[in-house]
């Protein structure tokens, strides 16, 4: 008699237990099938996202791309048919005259800019490597690296206006140093982001090295820092001359213009970004086609000088 209540007991429990397994399998097949479907969900809207993106990537991309090339194209075509053999031999022309070229705008801009960078590129360079190298977090670099910010952000035309004030109207006439100081002031703050950020780049185990053998912080600087650094210092200096070669406005306040050859620079000088603002508002044909011809020059050098910076900067890093 006992014997049947247990072995009922035994299958109605082994029933519920197989009925509870198949639930919780059930259940766990649920589970399981609704977390795949929210993960595709998750995958689909992240591969939606994803080509959202993208497409706004390139459409942005071939935006500026557009501009680009539309720029590069006029030039060409309206520049091209400016270049002559007197291009690069003869000075500006007087109004409504054949002929011409523009080597005195050109000899003055590179007197200029040369000019500049001598001055631009020891102060700059020095600057940088007491930011990077003795002041670092103190409150006078912080201060110094704030105004370089400012600096670097200003609009030309204050900077011309700022020479205007100290070098032209105390002298009562133009001169071509008060330009090279305008475009030297313009210059700087490049040359200091640019070099700093190089010197950070340079890992401090170099520094440790030579320390430990002995070396002065100056020899460091000098031996390891700043020669670890050559390749990102050169091309921020020759960014910083692409910059300033095609201002205009601090050239206008400082050096004004000179229709003849001169390379006095207590005087005005002739250069090629005013040569080119003057002759382009003028109504005279020919003085129009010279100043495409020096529109075409000069994005021809600044892209020569982009190219080159991203060649020696490539160079340096892939060896």
């Amino acid at each position: 008699m006992s014997t049947g209540p247990r072995a009922f007991c035994s299958e109605l429990a082994q029933g519920a237990s197989a009925k509870t397994v198949c639930a919780i399998r059930r259940a766990r097949s649920d589970t399981v099938q609704t977390a795949e479907k929210c993960s595709n969900a998750r995958v689909r809207a992240r591969r939606w996202r994803n080509t959202i993106a993208l497409a706004l990537s390139w459409a942005a991309m071939a935006f500026g791309l557009l501009w680009l090339a539309w720029i590069l194209i006029t030039a060409i075509q309206q520049g091209i048919s400016g270049w002559s053999a007197s291009l690069l031999t003869a000075s500006t022309p007087p109004p409504n005259a054949d002929g011409g070229g523009l080597v005195n705008a050109i000899a003055g801009s590179l007197m200029l800019t040369g000019l500049a960078t001598a001055i631009s590129a020891p102060l700059g360079i020095l600057a940088s490597v007491y930011l990077a190298e003795y002041g670092r977090r103190s409150r006078l670099a912080e201060s110094v690296r704030f105004i370089n910010d400012i600096l670097l952000s200003a609009p030309s035309i204050v900077i011309g206006l700022f020479v205007y004030a100290l070098f032209v109207a105390p002298f009562q006439h133009f001169s071509g140093w008060a330009g090279a100081i305008a475009l030297a002031i313009l210059q700087i703050p490049m040359i200091v982001r640019t070099t700093e950020n190089m010197l950070r780049l340079v890992p401090d185990a170099l520094r440790e090295a030579a320390f430990a053998l002995g070396a002065p912080k100056w020899k460091m600087i000098g031996a390891i820092a700043l020669k670890a650094a050559a390749s990102g210092i050169v091309t921020g200096c020759l960014l910083s001359v692409a910059r300033i070669s095609g201002e205009t406005a601090p050239l206008l306040f400082t050096v004004l213009s000179n229709h003849f050859f001169s390379a006095d620079l207590r005087q005005p000088m002739a250069t090629l970004p005013v040569t080119i603002f003057q002759f382009a508002m003028s109504p005279y044909a020919q003085w129009q086609k010279l100043a495409w011809a020096g529109v075409l020059l000069m994005t021809l050098f600044i892209l020569g000088l982009n190219t080159l910076a991203r060649l020696a900067f490539r160079k340096k890093t892939d060896t």
